[in-house]
């Protein structure tokens, strides 16, 4: 059996902001590899700036430079958008024996409670949160029973395979996708917040040369 990460993005681009914080939630949380998942986004939506084969390519490129790291397309190949409950039914499936941790944030964890049926999403993985700045859970959250019942130390030595919400202290990353692709669109390169082969290769391929 298998630890595995899961992180969905967009990844427009994919930068260290998504990066380094993975890396710490794998040793954190004993995890034998992280899944970068980029999201589905429509043809006819506007909110990337690159297509998804490219978003593809560049999470790829990271996948080559970090060994941990794995590409997972099972979200970005399919034809409609999809709820996060049917990409883990279908990944559960797939790999039936191994152990499923989603990554999010804090902000993402208060707004579990709108997404789609998601109370059965603890059917089929477990949740790894970092904190985000002005982001906690109150008693006055719809989430707040179910993470104070499921929340479990990452030091306890016997859990159950699904269901348990782990906190995780993250280093805090100044970075923003929208803020790079501004920053590309003007002309800079951000080095600090982009690996360089990302950099390359939206140079070869002309990327984000308006601002999104």
């Amino acid at each position: 059996m298998k630890r595995i990460g899961i992180l969905g993005g967009t990844f427009d681009p994919i930068h260290f902001g998504h990066i380094r914080p993975a890396l710490e939630v794998k040793v954190q949380l004993n995890l034998d590899s992280i899944w970068l998942m980029p999201n589905h986004i429509p043809p006819h939506k506007s909110s990337t700036t690159v297509n998804t084969e490219q978003r593809l390519e560049m999470v790829n490129l990271v996948c080559q430079e970090y060994d941990c790291f794995q590409l997972c397309d099972v979200e970005a190949r399919r034809d409609e958008p999809s709820y996060l409950l049917t990409t883990l039914k279908e990944l559960h499936e797939s790999h039936p024996h191994d152990e499923l941790f989603f990554l999010i944030g804090t902000d993402s964890l208060v707004s579990l409670p709108t997404w789609y049926q998601w109370q059965s999403l603890f059917d089929y993985c477990h949740f790894a949160v970092s904190a985000r700045d002005g982001w906690q859970v109150t008693q006055d959250m719809p989430i707040f029973e179910e993470y104070e019942q499921r929340l479990t130390s990452a030091s306890q030595i016997s859990t159950p395979k699904t269901g348990c919400i782990f906190e995780v202290d993250v280093t805090p990353q100044p970075y923003s996708s929208t803020q790079i692709r501004q920053q590309l669109a003007l002309g800079k390169s951000p080095v600090d917040a982009v690996p360089r082969q990302i950099l390359h290769f939206i140079a070869k391929k002309n990327l984000y040369q308006t601002q999104a």
